[in-house]
C-alpha cells in the first residue's frame, strides 16, 4: 500500500472543494456537465461524482484513452489525430465538441495529455496536457499546460486545472 503524502491529501481536499464549487455553480445556472478524459482516466468524473447530488448536474463522462475511442465515441477525426496528435489543443477541442454532441450537457471539458513516465518527446514532453472547455452556445477555449512531477502528480494537476477551467468558463456565462 502506498503512503499518502500531506501534499496529495491537500490536493485531494482541493479537488473535492473545486468539484463542489463546480456543482454549485452548475446547479445555480441549471446546466449539465459532460467530461471527456484521456490521460486522467476518469479521475475528473470520479471527483465530481464524489459530490453528493452530482446527478443533478453531471450528465456523463467519456474515458477515451485510445485514438480509436476518441474517434468512435467523440467523433475526433482521424485527420486531426494524424496531423496534430492526440495530445493537442485541436484534439482537446474536438473531444469537447464531441462530448457535447453525444450528450445532453450544456458544458463540456476535455483532457488529453502525457502523464508519463514514458511517451514524451522533444516537442511534447511528459507532463504536456491539453484542455478544452465548451459551452453549448459555442464558446470554446483551450489551453496547453506543462506539469512537473510523477504520473500521479501530472494527473492530479490536470484534474485541478480542468475544474478551475470549468469555473472560469462558468464565471463568464450569464
Amino acid at each position: 500500500m502506498g503512503v499518502i503524502s500531506a501534499q496529495s491529501s491537500d490536493d485531494e481536499n482541493a479537488i473535492t472543494q473545486l468539484a463542489a464549487r463546480v456543482g454549485k455553480c452548475l446547479r445555480q445556472k441549471d446546466l449539465l456537465l459532460v467530461s471527456a478524459e484521456s490521460c486522467t482516466g476518469g479521475w475528473l468524473g470520479q471527483a465530481v461524482t464524489a459530490i453528493a447530488g452530482s446527478s443533478a448536474w453531471y450528465e456523463r463522462g467519456f474515458i477515451t484513452y485510445s485514438n480509436d475511442a476518441k474517434n468512435e465515441l467523440l467523433n475526433v477525426s482521424l485527420a486531426i489525430l494524424e496531423k496534430y496528435g492526440a495530445v493537442s489543443e485541436e484534439a482537446a477541442r474536438s473531444m469537447a465538441l464531441g462530448a457535447q454532441k453525444n450528450s445532453h450537457a450544456h458544458v463540456s471539458v476535455a483532457i488529453t495529455g502525457i502523464a508519463g513516465p514514458a511517451g514524451g518527446s522533444k516537442t511534447k514532453p511528459v507532463g504536456t496536457v491539453c484542455f478544452a472547455w465548451m459551452l453549448k452556445d459555442g464558446a470554446l477555449t483551450s489551453e496547453t499546460c506543462h506539469f512537473s512531477g510523477d504520473r500521479e502528480s501530472v494527473r492530479r494537476q490536470s484534474v485541478i486545472k480542468a475544474l478551475n477551467g470549468i469555473l472560469s468558463l462558468l464565471s463568464r456565462h450569464p
